[in-house]
């Protein structure tokens, strides 16, 4: 029996610590939102899953429903929906996403 996108979704989430739902892959994003957010978790060598939207237009729209977010990427820690680029990059900056992650037990390199 096939997983419903639903519940592949929620299975990705909370069987990884950090996930990211993006355009591209983790080496070769494919837009510049993406590639922000891809360059943050790099920078603070966050260990993290990306998952290429681009792949399945049900993953697309599966994880727009998911969170009730409207834009891609999306980032997940600990099963918590964190945001999308704009606020990953707003909370890297103040320094609430390095926090967040070792509040929630991820290893950072920085």
């Amino acid at each position: 029996m096939d997983m419903s996108i639903e519940e592949f979704i929620a299975n990705e989430v909370k069987s990884n610590d950090v996930v990211l739902f993006m355009k591209g892959t983790p080496q070769f994003p494919q837009c510049g939102f993406s590639g922000q957010v891809v360059q943050i978790l790099d920078h603070l060598g966050v260990g993290y899953k990306g998952l290429n939207v681009l792949e399945s237009a049900e993953l697309r729209n599966g994880i727009k429903t998911f969170s009730n977010w409207p834009t891609i990427p999306q980032l997940y820690v600990k099963g918590e929906f964190v945001g999308g680029c704009d606020i990953v990059r707003e909370m890297f900056q103040a320094g609430e996403l390095q926090q967040l992650l070792s509040e929630k037990g991820v290893a950072v390199a920085a």
